[in-house]
């Protein structure tokens, strides 16, 4: 089968970015034809989702145009497009009209204004409106994203016209059971709507854990630094815990942002012991994980997955965290970890949830084996096994 994956970044730029990069290796292994298309260039030695020297044909819209990419792309003549997000809607309009065309939605796209689902005002919470005019006359009361009014315009413009596109893909993708509601409240049928396992890299994981290890009183998160990442919501719940657990807890924080200069501040007014790492390579991250008792998931924003905390769980690195969005699909509460409120998420809840995963060494241990456990489930194996067929499918759909 002829397939061309769609995406807008070449680079490694988040999770949509990886998947991909995981994908390719693995559908050229199937006898598979696969080819790019991408928005721009990147800065020669960055990593791209294309494996190197893969020989890969590859077409470049901002180098081709819209109309030259649609040209070389039907002398390639693929039997199905598989999409993973374009900043070009009339490019991603002709692809669904010429071509089977299959959607992964690895986010918000065309199901939210702003396309984080999430009010800040007057607290941070999840959003559950379908998407709609009715967004507009609640932007400003519930500051659901940028204040100016012509960059709100323009981004429910073009959320409007992404959400008129989701009904003609021939099937879309999700990674959760949150996003297979979210997308299904908007126009999409049960028929054309999969939900299918998210795979993690491949890379090995340790052994299961067994039996109970002292407590190195070290909580990790991973992440970039923004409020609706929630890392000033874990750093005002650690006292807290402490006082509850009878000792010093220790934060590493792993990744950069806006955020991070007031949340140093913040973490000296609390007299919490935080790390601040920046962005690290994988093995650093790997090592940080293996050293710590819990992965905290902040996040007050309904993440679509949260592909980190799976990661941990190959690591024996149970979780805490909002249930919201996607984080109940891999975080079950007593046994891959500990859930605290997300409707709205509150400092008390995460304070409580971190206690309960690390109050009694034996509860530490089983969690820790669930977790590893949980993390079996997301193999690329087992992607693979549902995407393979549904791709079939759609290539025949249009026959």
């Amino acid at each position: 089968m002829r397939l061309l994956i769609a995406c807008w970044h070449r680079g490694l730029v988040g999770g949509s970015e990886h998947y991909v990069r995981i994908l390719i290796p693995e559908l050229l292994a199937r006898g598979h034809e696969v080819g790019l298309l991408y928005g721009y260039e990147i800065e020669p030695g960055h990593a791209t989702v294309d494996p190197p020297d893969s020989g890969l044909p590859a077409w470049c819209v901002a180098g081709l145009g819209v109309e030259g990419a649609l040209r070389a792309i039907a002398d390639w003549s693929p039997d199905v497009s598989y999409s993973h997000g374009s900043n070009a809607p009339d490019l991603e309009e002709a692809l669904i009209a010429r071509y089977p065309s299959i959607m992964f939605a690895h986010d918000f796209y065309g199901t939210c204004g702003t396309g984080t689902k999430c009010h800040s005002f007057p607290r941070p919470r999840p959003c559950s409106r379908t998407f709609g005019p009715a967004c507009l006359v609640l932007h400003y009361p519930r500051r659901c994203g940028a204040l100016n009014p012509v960059e709100a315009w323009a981004t429910y413009r073009i959320q409007s016209r992404r959400q008129a596109m989701l009904p003609r893909y021939d099937a879309v993708v999700v990674a959760s059971r949150y996003m297979r509601e979210e997308v299904g409240r908007h126009r999409v049928a049960d028929s054309r709507l999969h939900l299918l396992t998210f795979p993690m890299s491949a890379a090995s994981p340790d052994v299961e854990p067994d039996g109970i290890r002292p407590y190195t009183n070290r909580i990790v998160t991973i992440g970039r630094l923004t409020a609706l990442k929630g890392a000033h919501y874990l750093i005002q719940a650690i006292p807290g815990a402490e006082r509850a657990l009878g000792c010093r807890l220790t934060l590493d924080l792993l990744g950069t942002g806006p955020e991070e200069h007031r949340l140093k501040a913040l973490a000296r007014r609390t007299g919490v012991a935080a790390r601040f790492h920046g962005w690290v390579n994988g093995a650093t991250r790997d090592e940080v994980m293996r050293g710590a008792d819990l992965l905290a998931v902040p996040s007050l924003w309904p993440e679509p997955f949260g592909l980190v905390g799976v990661e941990a769980g190959c690591l024996g690195l149970p979780a805490v965290g909002y249930a919201v969005g996607g984080i109940p699909d891999w975080l079950i509460a007593g046994e891959s970890g500990e859930l605290a409120p997300g409707d709205p998420p509150t400092v008390e809840g995460l304070t409580t949830a971190i206690v309960r995963a690390l109050s009694d060494p034996a509860r530490h241990a089983r969690l820790r084996r669930g977790a590893w456990k949980m993390s079996r489930r997301f193999t690329i194996e087992a992607h693979m096994s549902r995407l393979g067929p549904l791709l079939s499918a759609v290539a025949t759909s249009r026959a």
